[in-house]
């Protein structure tokens, strides 16, 4: 398959500059205020434990992790993995990760419907991102129907990053409003963890647009959106003089 422009246009860039923009601001808001210390000087580690014990749960381990921002919450291990520029570190930015993760520990723990439905989507997300996006890329020289296919896979990828994203800014909301009533951090200074956090909360709302944009793209390509056009149209000409029609019939000119 030649390089379609169309592609490029509706997809490649626009995906590089929504992703690329919200990871540029993370990384920048992090960045910045990973130089910032908080006041009553506890580090990322302590935070989180805070919550955990404020929360009434004891069965989480909160653990250091290798990696730049590899924060996590492992719901089936129990563990809570903290970076080490987030573990060791008391800045407003470390703070505002670990008791980010935190917060999806106390949504475990409370049996928030979103998280445990976003769980229940991670093996129907995974067959559908390694698989999706190959039947839609073999349905445009197949049929359109092979295409639908393809979107069905490749939009259990987009359903779960669709549920993902009240699990997110519900994790962040619970921090900022718990950081504070556990004295964690000072008015002032948590306006500094909230930039962290709501910059990170983007990289999820652009993971959506760009899954949507692939999806847009393979819809309007094979001629399901917007009519069927010509060069979806690709014919292909037998020894016979019959003319085949991409996922259609032959006919003898």
């Amino acid at each position: 398959m030649p390089f379609d422009p169309m592609y490029l246009l509706l997809v490649m860039l626009p995906g590089l500059l929504i992703s690329g923009g919200a990871s540029l601001l993370v990384k920048s808001a992090f960045s910045r205020y990973s130089r910032v210390g908080t006041r009553q000087g506890y580090t990322g580690a302590q935070a989180a434990q805070i919550l955990l014990d404020r929360a009434g749960i004891h069965d989480v381990r909160v653990v250091q992790t290798q990696g730049y921002l590899s924060d996590h919450y492992n719901p089936t291990s129990k563990q809570l993995a903290l970076s080490p520029d987030v573990y060791h570190s008391n800045s407003i930015a470390a703070v505002g990760v670990a008791c980010h993760e935190a917060g999806h520990a106390i949504q475990h723990a409370r049996h928030y419907a979103p998280l445990w439905a976003r769980s229940a989507l991670v093996p129907m997300a995974g067959i559908g991102s390694n698989l999706g996006y190959f039947v839609m890329l073999f349905g445009l020289f197949i049929h359109p129907y092979v295409v639908l296919a393809g979107v069905a896979l490749f939009g259990m990828v987009l359903l779960f990053q669709i549920v993902t994203l009240p699990v997110e800014f519900d994790a962040t909301a619970r921090a900022k409003r718990l950081v504070l009533e556990a004295g964690i951090v000072s008015p002032d200074e948590r306006t500094g963890m909230d930039r962290v956090l709501n910059a990170a909360a983007l990289t999820y709302v652009a993971a959506v647009v760009s899954t949507l944009l692939t999806i847009l793209y393979f819809l309007i390509r094979s001629g399901i959106l917007g009519g069927r056009r010509d060069e979806e149209r690709r014919t292909r000409r037998d020894g016979s003089g019959s003319i085949q029609w991409l996922g259609g019939t032959s006919r003898t000119i």
